[in-house]
């Protein structure tokens, strides 16, 4: 090794040796006492979904237990809901939505769809047996205003104090991102839709 390698490797121990300092000083900040999280996805990019299962699964890996409630996509068979459906004991999955709104066409029938999912939700959201609760696609229901946002605030804000909650769909409401802890908003740079592919499978459903 040569001597101009052996100051570059000490400089590096130096400066890593600086930021795990710095690192420890700021994690002794922190705590692990942290009550139910809010999460919400967001934005126009992929992946909202995709993530919040992408958790399920991290908290199955934990034998925790979780509840699903699915507000659009309806009876589409998708990946996930084929996957968890091997884990009775720790996954419930409810698929409350009657479709996309461009397909169902009946607002009347989307805002019942959207009420029955909401009380779902909060059946969920006080069920002590569950670790986590996704809300798929529920900035959809917020965003046609199939559901009063005050009242969804209210009731995430009730929630026992160790509950997690995420929430998926874009164009999420201000009121909303008010009271979430993590807000990630997805960035659309480049879709596969653009160049005339359809959704696959295993990929987007």
């Amino acid at each position: 090794m040569s001597d101009e390698e052996d100051v570059k490797n000490a400089e590096h121990k130096a400066a890593m040796q600086a930021l795990k300092a710095e690192r420890d000083e700021l994690m002794a900040t922190k705590t692990d006492e942290a009550p139910g999280l809010l999460l919400v996805h967001t934005g126009d990019g992929k992946g909202k979904s995709t993530a919040a299962f992408g958790m399920v699964a991290r908290a199955l890996g934990w034998n925790q237990k979780v509840g699903i409630v699915q507000y659009i996509k309806g009876k589409w068979i998708t990946g996930e809901r084929q996957f968890f459906k091997k884990f009775p004991d720790q996954v419930r999955y409810e698929i409350m939505g009657q479709g996309f709104t461009w397909d169902t066409q009946d607002r009347a029938q989307d805002i019942a769809a959207a009420e029955a999912a909401w009380a779902t939700s909060v059946e969920m959201l006080h069920d002590p047996e569950l670790d986590l609760v996704i809300l798929d696609e529920l900035n959809i229901a917020l965003r046609y205003d199939y559901l009063d946002i005050d009242k969804v605030v209210a009731d995430l804000n009730a929630r026992p104090r160790d509950k997690h909650v995420v929430i998926t769909g874009r164009n999420a409401k201000p009121e909303l991102l008010a009271i979430a802890d993590l807000v990630t908003e997805m960035t659309l740079v480049k879709h596969p839709f653009e160049q005339g592919i359809k959704a696959q499978r295993g990929i987007d459903f």
